[in-house]
């Protein structure tokens, strides 16, 4: 049995194919296999994959018709035999020492379920403002309580950087289609079921930009759909029991975001909470938009209420973390950020 298996789901990738499995042949712990599924290539893919795995036992191929991702990640979540089982793209490179102080960290650590690291985007005259924004978000958030205080703003780990205990990888049944995205989705199932998050706090793969990156031509990573995800988790978790949702924010973040909370969740939104002077006095899906000022007068209507910070604007998180802990409100507890 190995120590590490490694999933790889490869569809017409030949162009990227060898930086990936040469990153993972220079890895500094030599006791991993990898499991390669080839998603009904069209190109060369399949042909580079067996290749490698005549050179290198460590390297096996599944090869299946085309079904997407999420088919080929659990086929070879299925046919993984280690006790910890990383994830890679078949675009992107492992720095060498990754699987091994992953799994370190996870032997030394045995209440963690799922260790990440830090990432770095590369090329990086391809690496355009909102990915290098985003990147620099997901590397500030290291330990357990960062990842689940900010884990409703946007998925903080990177897939293609994590490694899982493989008993809580199969406990949550691998990864789902729900129509949004499926990495994220399987982070928030984690997240409501108690399991603990790390992160190596150093660059172990180097996550490649382009065009043609799943992310930005599959609809199931939408802004949209993040959104119904995010509506969907926070209401069988923050929002569980709660007799009034405030949302801080009547701008495009907190509209869109409020719609599937009320119309798809059921969720109980009275009130928005907004700074603009020409937005305060309106009313935002028939609920009234009030200023900083008066949210703790409609705070203390409620029995059992929370705030959901919806302000997508950068750097608007800390001024409203600042004016809400003035408040006494305390953050991932009275209230959650989202946007």
């Amino acid at each position: 049995m190995p120590a590490v298996s490694v999933i790889l789901p490869c569809y017409n990738v030949e162009k990227t194919i060898e930086e990936t499995l040469d990153s993972l042949s220079r890895q500094t712990l030599a006791d991993f296999e990898v499991i390669a599924v080839d998603d009904g290539s069209q190109d060369a893919t399949g042909q580079m994959l067996k290749s490698w795995a005549g050179m290198d036992r460590r390297f096996q191929v599944l090869t299946q018709p085309h079904a997407g991702v999420i088919v080929a990640a659990n086929a070879a979540m299925d046919a993984c035999r280690a006790p910890y089982i990383a994830r890679i793209d078949a675009d992107d490179r492992a720095h060498p020492q990754r699987l091994e102080k992953q799994a370190a960290y996870l032997d030394q650590h045995p209440d963690v379920a799922v260790v990440s690291s830090l990432v770095r985007g590369f090329p990086p005259e391809d690496v355009r403002e909102g990915f290098r924004i985003y990147l620099e978000w997901l590397n500030a958030l290291v330990s357990d309580a960062d990842i689940r205080r900010e884990i409703f703003v946007e998925s903080p780990l990177p897939n293609p950087s994590v490694m899982f205990r493989a008993e809580w990888l199969r406990q949550m049944g691998g990864y789902h289609e729900r129509g949004w995205p499926e990495d994220y989705d399987l982070y928030l199932r984690l997240y409501l079921a108690g399991a603990r998050f790390a992160k190596i706090p150093e660059v172990l793969l180097d996550w490649r930009e382009h065009p043609r990156r799943i992310t930005r031509t599959d609809s199931r990573y939408s802004l949209e759909n993040f959104l119904r995800a995010k509506a969907h988790y926070l209401m069988r978790g923050p929002l569980a029991g709660r007799d009034a949702v405030i949302i801080w924010g009547a701008g495009m973040m907190g509209r869109r975001l409020s719609k599937h909370l009320m119309r798809t969740e059921g969720a109980p939104v009275e009130v928005f909470v907004d700074i603009d002077p020409r937005k305060i006095g309106n009313t935002r899906r028939g609920k009234p938009i009030v200023a900083p000022e008066d949210l703790l007068a409609w705070w203390g209507r409620y029995q059992n209420p929370v705030v959901l910070a919806a302000v997508g604007a950068r750097h608007a998180r800390s001024i409203v973390r600042e004016r809400l802990t003035n408040f006494g409100l305390r953050e991932a507890v009275d209230w959650w950020a989202v946007a």
